[in-house]
């Protein structure tokens, strides 16, 4: 009985063998097409990675290159001839064009560099919000008021990142237009807001002082 036993584990054994062998021969090639995609896949994450430095790095030495001009015209040349391959880099150069545009003079041109970054989507909104900031701050003699007004207040509405900066702004154009009450009553706001930093805090207080008003006290924060 021991011997038929023996026999019938060895037969089944043998089979059990030839399905695998089949098996292997059948679906082997999955096995080593998920290897094959493994390995190309790292290969192809470490070129991306090379690319991805090489290409900020050439980015880098490019704008180095155009800041060292003297001229800032000549610097707005060589910036314009820079071609970023991210939204993040293509921002930077942007930035810095708008400002030796305007350096040099071409304002508006700088302002549309501003205005193309504040529309690009796939930018983090701090970026957009600078970059509309920016282009307002530009326009203070061209931009009519109300319109500059309108685009504050879409800058300072509350979790804006430039909140506190737009409603100085805003105070500011309450002045121009002769408004003082709103714009002490925007200021002594600005002052008390518990996100406002003591720079921001004091030119309020300035502003405050000269329009003829007094500052109200600061209560200290409880940490």
């Amino acid at each position: 009985m021991s011997d038929v036993d023996s026999f019938i584990d060895e037969v089944t054994e043998e089979v059990r063998r030839d399905r695998l062998y089949m098996l292997l021969r059948r679906w082997g090639w999955v096995g080593v097409a998920l290897v094959v995609l493994i390995v190309g896949g790292a290969a192809f994450n470490e070129y991306r990675k090379a690319r991805s430095t090489a290409q900020a790095q050439e980015l880098g030495d490019a704008i180095l290159a155009a800041m060292v001009q003297n001229e800032p015209a000549d610097r707005a040349a060589a910036l314009e001839g820079i071609e970023a391959h991210t939204p993040g880099g293509d921002a930077v150069v942007n930035f810095l064009l708008s400002a030796s545009l305007a350096e040099a003079g071409s304002v508006p041109q700088a302002v549309e560099r501003l205005n193309a970054i504040a529309v690009q989507g796939d930018l983090p909104e701090i970026y957009r919000a600078i970059a509309s900031f920016k282009a307002l701050l530009l326009q203070a003699d061209t931009l009519p008021a109300a319109d500059r007004r309108q685009q504050f207040e879409a800058l300072a509405v509350p979790g804006a990142p430039l909140r506190l900066l737009a409603q100085e702004q805003l105070a500011l154009i309450d002045v121009s237009e002769g408004d003082v009450p709103a714009a002490l009553d925007r200021l002594q706001a600005l002052r008390l807001d518990a996100e406002a930093g003591a720079e921001i805090r004091q030119r309020a207080g300035q502003l405050i002082v000269a329009l003829g008003g007094t500052p109200e006290p600061v209560v200290a924060q409880q940490g």
